[in-house]
């Protein structure tokens, strides 16, 4: 049978290469920095041992970002968005918000012991990129997941109806401030009554009875 090569349809279109491999050299600058940071922080890890680690040339880093800082402020923005997905699941795995808002403060304040979360966004993101920036950058992850749990907490009659908002903002400050205490410490009865701080400071959120 004969078949006119008109009459074949076309391959469809494939994504250019050029896209793909500015992705992957985005993504492997990312990775190193995340694990070089991790390991030694910020000012002990220089360019050159970066671009190296990614397996890219010098350029390559400028042609994504504008310098080592902002490689570092695209780290931290994926270590929050990993760390807010995590305690995301735990939020969707409890009983109810309040017990949602419990698991995950516990979650967190285990997560900030562990080198990246430590390093990278409890000690050096607050000197490295401004205390303004790092707050905006925490906010804009962590507000959301916690405003939307108060708020399933309210509509449920687990947490007492109050103005969300200010709630949340002072939530998420009380948690960053315990995160600061335990990542900081090595003291393990002082991360004890931390937690147990916070686990006080939740329980208060329920219902007043009468």
């Amino acid at each position: 049978m004969n078949v006119k090569k008109d009459t074949i349809p076309a391959p469809p279109p494939t994504r250019t290469t050029k896209a793909e491999q500015s992705e992957a050299t985005r993504a492997a600058l990312i990775d190193a920095g995340r694990r070089l940071f991790a390991d030694r922080g910020y000012a002990a890890v220089a360019t050159e041992e970066i671009v190296r680690t990614a397996g890219v040339t010098r350029g390559a880093l400028y042609h994504h970002f504008d310098g080592k800082e902002e490689l570092f402020a695209a780290v931290y923005e994926q270590v929050e968005a990993d760390l807010v997905a995590e305690l995301g699941q735990v939020a969707a795995d409890a009983g109810d918000p309040l017990d949602a808002l419990h698991l995950g403060a516990a979650k967190f304040l285990e997560a900030c012991r562990r080198p990246e979360i430590q390093r990278i966004t409890l000690i050096d993101a607050p000197s490295v990129l401004g205390w303004e920036r790092w707050r905006e950058i925490g906010v804009r992850y962590g507000f959301g997941l916690i405003e939307e749990v108060l708020k399933a907490g309210m509509e449920q009659g687990v947490i007492e109806v109050q103005p969300v908002r200010p709630l949340t903002h002072l939530l998420l400050g009380a948690m960053d401030e315990a995160a600061m205490l335990v990542a900081r410490s090595d003291d393990a009865e002082l991360r004890e009554q931390v937690a147990a701080s916070i686990d006080r400071y939740l329980d208060t959120l329920a219902p007043r009875p009468g």
